[in-house]
């Protein structure tokens, strides 16, 4: 648990910074473009998390686990799950870019109501190799549990994106927002292949050659469980918003987005060190009960800790709308309480539902996925129509209380 908390500490100050990276962006958005371009913002940032998710999706969590695995055998030992990995992404490029750039019009249509934003669209697929350059380094980096340095470049991506973000945005006020959303991760895909392009395991002969069936097959499944996500939590996200936009419009959509938002970035000083330090440390246990114990012990100081961000967020609300947005989002302040719950649940739901990615459990975490993001959306229906929009905060908490009770009931079928 020592090392939890000093790579929670480490990784605290990387979320801090992106934070308040985050933050300044947010405020720079909300002075030059207010609540209808935060919302906006808020469609492109889903649109390019599910892009990004698809053309991550070999070079995640799967090249975690095995690096965690084998690390100590040497590189030529992680090297088949390396190679599979980066054969899966060139494929995956290969498709996504040709087919995101015709259909550009259609999802601009669908995202914005505005098919002339293609270029957003073409702009974003056209970059998605380098994205997934800078998180297959972060993996490796992540793997051999390296976490100096895993943070220390996290920071320095963190400032060098988030600067050129700002420019951007001043630049060309709301199209500026849309497009630096588009570049960011690319952008720091640029950062981390600089950076790495002298390290030891950055060698060709690593990368390339020819991929093992096993390895391709494991790294398969890894794959399937990340285009799941990428496709069912950003498109969820956009069905909640199209649903609010429908129900209360533009600018009411803009205030949830706001506090989501806040959720989001103060969320990422846990879910960054679960994702740094659990998911290599569940990955190297094989003993179910070992497993368990762990996830236990874990949940028993992540928890509190969440409890009371929670409640320093809720009980500075005012003053955060104030620094991070305008006066214009001043009636957020309502939506905050329901949402800041539903963020407590969601971390102990996430800390029983890890075995899912540390064991390469695809059935539970592709079944889950779908089954509950299909909730979320229709929870958010229902409610919106009967309490407006807090009605969206209400089936965030519900639906990750009922996904708990689940992964919680059935962590021993899970972990084994």
């Amino acid at each position: 648990m020592k090392r939890l908390l000093k790579v929670t500490a480490m990784t605290g100050l990387l979320t801090l910074l992106r934070m308040a990276m985050g933050f300044v962006i947010a405020k720079v958005v909300a002075i030059y473009t207010g609540p209808t371009g935060m919302a906006m913002l808020g469609q492109v940032q889903s649109m390019v998390g599910s892009l990004n998710g698809i053309i991550n999706a070999p070079a995640g969590s799967g090249v975690v686990r095995f690096t965690a695995e084998y690390k100590e055998q040497g590189f030529d030992a992680c090297a088949p799950w390396w190679r599979a990995a980066l054969q899966c992404v060139l494929i995956i490029s290969a498709i996504a870019i040709p087919l995101g750039i015709f259909l550009a019009k259609p999802i601009a249509s669908s995202l914005f109501q505005d098919a002339n934003l293609a270029w957003v669209v073409v702009a974003t697929v056209c970059l998605l190799p380098f994205a997934a350059i800078g998180t297959l380094c972060n993996s490796v980096i992540n793997g051999q549990q390296l976490y100096r340095r895993y943070v220390g470049l996290g920071m320095l991506s963190a400032l060098i994106s988030g600067g050129v973000m700002l420019g951007m945005i001043a630049w060309q006020n709301i199209e500026g927002a849309l497009l630096a959303a588009a570049v960011q991760a690319a952008l720091i895909g640029v950062v981390m292949l600089i950076a790495n392009l002298r390290q030891p395991w950055f060698k060709l002969r690593y990368w390339w050659g020819v991929v093992e069936p096993k390895a391709r097959k494991e790294i398969g499944g890894y794959m399937l469980m990340a285009i799941t996500s990428a496709l069912t939590v950003p498109v969820s996200m956009i069905l909640v918003r199209n649903i609010l936009i429908d129900q209360v419009g533009w600018d009411t959509t803009g205030q949830w987005q706001a506090v989501y938002k806040i959720s989001e970035v103060y969320l990422g000083v846990i879910t960054m060190a679960l994702g740094t330090y659990y998911l290599p440390r569940l990955a190297s246990l094989t003993s179910v009960d070992a497993i368990v114990s762990e996830i236990h012990k874990t949940a028993r100081v992540i928890i509190p800790i969440v409890a009371i961000m929670a409640l320093g967020v809720y009980l500075l609300r005012d003053v955060a709308i104030s620094l991070l947005f305008t006066d214009a989002f001043r009636s957020a302040r309502d939506l905050f309480a329901i949402q800041l719950t539903g963020d407590v649940i969601k971390i102990l739901a996430w800390l029983y539902a890890y075995p899912m990615i540390s064991r390469g459990a695809t059935k539970w975490f592709v079944g889950t996925e779908i089954v509950f993001t299909m909730s979320f959306v229709a929870l958010t229906y229902t409610l919106v129509q009967q309490y407006g929009v807090v009605g969206a905060n209400m089936a965030y908490a519900i639906n990750y209380f009922i996904y708990f009770v689940v992964v919680f009931s059935n962590i021993k079928r899970i972990a084994c």
